[in-house]
């Protein structure tokens, strides 16, 4: 066993700020290489293991699929930078979170415009089943405009 895999399963992950089980599903997936093991078959892990899991976690707060990470590993394990891949990987998640902010957007309109006629005196009987805004058409006992 190298000199610079002494770290357990346990101190990985705590240093990566994962559960060790998580560091068991990336090995098993392929994100992660196989360790070196002690003669007790305990797992030792490097300095590298570590950056690779901080390289994981990076790529998952910015919302790519483990998929995609894998992509980029294979990349970066070939000693190339990984960025020209990703940009396309990056364009598409913007254009992701742009489609929920605009989603969200509609639906923040909508829940102030309840709530700007809760409670009130001219507050419409709600349509039975529904929750519609007062300037919302109910076909069918659906709101129209919140079922597009």
């Amino acid at each position: 066993m190298g000199e610079s895999a002494t770290l357990t399963i346990s101190g990985l992950a705590r240093e990566a700020g994962l559960r060790p089980d998580t560091v068991r599903y990336y090995e098993r997936v392929g994100l992660m290489p196989t360790p070196e093991r002690t003669s007790g078959e305990h797992r030792r892990y490097g300095e590298p293991a570590l950056d690779r899991l901080r390289f994981i976690r990076g790529a998952q707060r910015l919302g790519l699929r483990l998929s995609d990470i894998a992509d980029l590993l294979a990349v970066r394990d070939t000693g190339a930078c990984p960025c020209e891949p990703a940009a396309p990987l990056l364009r598409s998640r913007i254009a992701e979170i742009d489609a929920e902010m605009a989603r969200l957007t509609r639906l923040r309109a909508d829940l102030v415009a309840m709530a700007d006629q809760v409670p009130s005196a001219t507050c419409p009987d709600p349509v039975p089943g529904t929750w519609c805004p007062p300037d919302h058409r109910v076909t069918g006992g659906r709101c129209d405009t919140c079922s597009s």
